[in-house]
């Protein structure tokens, strides 16, 4: 899976921006620092809809340019946003887990409202947006 960097900065009185120096013109914005990741992720999956995705370039070419330099020095901060596919055509996988285990995925899935595969889903969208 493929990473992008972005900067994350605030000015006073604003929303969080979030921009990727890799891809001019791809940005983002959160109210709030939780939904930072889930926003840049869904601005990476609606640009790579439309438009040709460049290669990531190494951290270390993303912060030796001027314009990251100076964001950075302002209090801007890096992070590393992975391109989740916007495919969303279901498809059937077979996963095996621990009997106990299984019991309480579906008890917390059932107290959620949930089906197993929601649950199961949306823990797996929460660890991969936690790593980066």
């Amino acid at each position: 899976m493929k990473s992008y960097l972005a900067i994350v900065e605030k000015d006073q009185g604003s929303a969080l921006g979030v921009s990727f120096p890799d891809i001019p013109g791809c940005f983002s914005a959160a109210d709030e620092q939780e939904t930072v990741m889930a926003n840049a992720i869904e601005a990476l999956q609606l640009w790579a809809e439309d438009m040709p995705m460049p290669e990531p370039a190494p951290h270390a070419i993303i912060v030796a340019r001027p314009d990251v330099k100076e964001a950075l020095a302002a209090g801007g901060y890096l992070i590393s946003v992975p391109l989740i596919d916007n495919d969303t055509a279901i498809v059937r996988a077979n996963v095996t887990f621990e009997r106990g285990m299984l019991r309480a995925i579906d008890a917390i899935a059932r107290e959620r409202g949930l089906t197993r595969s929601a649950f199961l889903a949306g823990a797996a969208r929460r660890e991969i947006e936690a790593k980066h």
